[in-house]
């Protein structure tokens, strides 16, 4: 439901049709000088839904901090009902010292819903689900991948809720994960908690790269638009398709890889992912895919050790296989689906 007219966050109300940069207090330093989390928050002339776009919760992810920048410095958007709150760097510990992590090694990212009494990244979790959640209607959580991994954009939900199915599907990604997400998450307690919130999983850490803010800055207009925030035509990709079920193929002896397939590359069962070398260049063995489905992820570690992970595949039908193909050939030739299209083919890892 959309909130009062009167609006306040971080101790300062904010009337309608007012923007703000406002500073929310989440902890101190050793000196006891106060830690903030930077907020610009926009309100329309005209009541509506409150939204937040969180990036950098993990510190050193921070795809989603540029694309909170090339949404706020872009092409401007005219917010006609609603209040949105961008906060580009949540855990801004980890962002000053290219860390995923808190200065206690606790993930912010387990720690929702916290506790006012807790650890450093308890009481963090705690002011941001009770200054910014509590707040809010909706949320969208912007990530990247794992050190030393990239993932093939794709939006990541609780598809049982139906707000947050609405969130996920109006986003535009190709790709939908169905699931609540890990205990301790954010977005699995932000809709716990009334807020349904979706997450953009994209790209690799300590980068900004431009195929990745194009979807994002994209999916973020296709969500207000949905939500009647922004008078926009929503961008559709040519297809959605939506798993339950991924699996990391993992090496089986240590090596050097060469890779076959890039993320978002269609793959069948049977078909090799990546050759395995010996340290002095002796074909070790053919890791092959055990199902349908769309690479999701890979590492960009091309030296690995047994066990560790290589290639996250979501996974098809054979049907839905060549279903999503078709759709993908046909939108390489349709001008309005050629902004999806390009991005499917600009995240090549492929060295063979």
């Amino acid at each position: 439901m959309p909130r009062r007219p009167s609006f306040i966050i971080a101790g300062e109300r904010i009337p309608l049709g007012q923007s703000r940069d406002v500073r929310l207090v989440i902890s101190e330093t050793y000196t006891g000088e106060k830690v903030h989390v930077p907020l610009r928050v926009i309100r329309a002339k005209k009541p509506g839904p409150t939204v937040f776009i969180t990036a950098a919760i993990h510190g050193d992810e921070i795809n989603g901090t540029g694309i909170i920048h090339d949404f706020l410095f872009g092409d401007l958007i005219e917010l006609k009902r609603g209040t949105l709150i961008l906060a580009p760097v949540v855990n801004v510990f980890g962002f000053e010292s290219h860390e995923r992590y808190l200065p206690d090694r606790r993930d912010l990212n387990r720690s929702f819903p916290g506790s006012a009494k807790g650890s450093l990244a308890g009481r963090i979790a705690h002011t941001l689900m009770t200054e910014l959640v509590d707040r809010c209607d909706y949320g969208v959580d912007l990530h990247t991948a794992a050190i030393q991994r990239t993932n093939f954009p794709n939006i990541r939900a609780d598809l049982n809720n139906p707000q947050a199915r609405r969130l996920a599907e109006a986003f535009g990604c190709f790709m939908i994960v169905d699931g609540k997400g890990p205990i301790g998450s954010f977005r699995r307690e932000a809709t716990k908690r009334g807020c349904p919130t979706i997450i953009l999983e994209a790209g690799e850490p300590w980068k900004v790269e431009p195929s990745v803010l194009q979807i994002g800055t994209q999916g973020i207009r296709n969500v207000l638009a949905n939500l009647e925030m922004i008078d926009e035509r929503p961008l559709k990709p040519p297809f959605l398709a939506k798993v339950r079920k991924t699996q990391w193929v993992r090496a089986t002896v240590g090596g050097i890889l060469k890779f076959h397939l890039s993320p978002g590359d269609f793959v069948e069962a049977g078909q090799a992912l990546v050759t395995n070398y010996s340290i002095m260049g002796e074909e070790q063995y053919t890791l092959q895919a055990e199902n349908n489905g769309i690479i999701l992820g890979m590492t960009t570690m091309p030296a690995v050790k047994p066990g560790e992970p290589i290639c996250n595949i979501a996974t098809l039908t054979a049907k839905q296989l060549q279903r999503y193909r078709t759709k993908m050939e046909r939108a390489k030739t349709d001008p309005h689906t050629q902004a999806f299209t390009d991005l499917a083919t600009s995240m090549d890892v492929v060295d063979a």
